[in-house]
């Protein structure tokens, strides 16, 4: 397939999928939920529903974590709407903590390893946006997504999608 580019540089939009990113208000009641071992997702809107980005909310349980990822196709900014809890980026020698707390705002660079974990005195949740330099050819929607960090984490996919609260 032949790509266009417009005169910023970047892709040019089929009119079809222009017509699929016309909604500017997602809600976040409702949101299809990935109950993962370590942690919860509620995806508000799908990478495939937009241009470059996705968002999702996430829900860490008192002493809750995800395994410490890395993401190198996207660069994430985290919102915390509650709680607080200890974020960890790097790996090995390059390591640091920063505690995180309602009201904070997060950047994690493409390529740096994080985790945060909830304090153990209550639960912790932000939201997520996941910004991509351009659509990802891999892993084109969040199911795919899910799909492989299932596989590398050893979980069952059918029990992570719509897990209980």
């Amino acid at each position: 397939m032949l790509e266009t580019f417009c005169d910023d540089g970047l892709p040019q939009v089929a009119p079809e999928r222009e017509r699929q990113l016309m909604n500017h208000v997602f809600s976040t009641v409702g949101c299809k939920r990935y109950r993962y071992p370590t942690h919860t997702n509620e995806l508000v809107f799908d990478r495939s529903a937009a241009k470059c980005s996705e968002v999702f909310l996430v829900i860490l349980e008192p002493g809750e974590a995800p395994p410490l990822h890395v993401h190198n196709d996207t660069e994430q900014v985290f919102y915390i709407t509650e709680g607080h809890g200890t974020l960890t980026v790097g790996k090995d020698k390059a390591q640091r903590q920063f505690r995180v707390e309602s009201g904070n705002v997060v950047l994690i660079p493409p390529g740096t390893p994080h985790s945060i974990r909830s304090d153990a005195g209550g639960r912790l949740c932000y939201v997520s946006v996941d910004c991509f330099g351009a659509a990802p050819r891999e892993e084109a929607t969040w199911d795919e997504h899910v799909r492989v960090v299932c596989q590398k984490q050893g979980w069952d996919y059918n029990q992570i999608v719509g897990g209980k609260k």
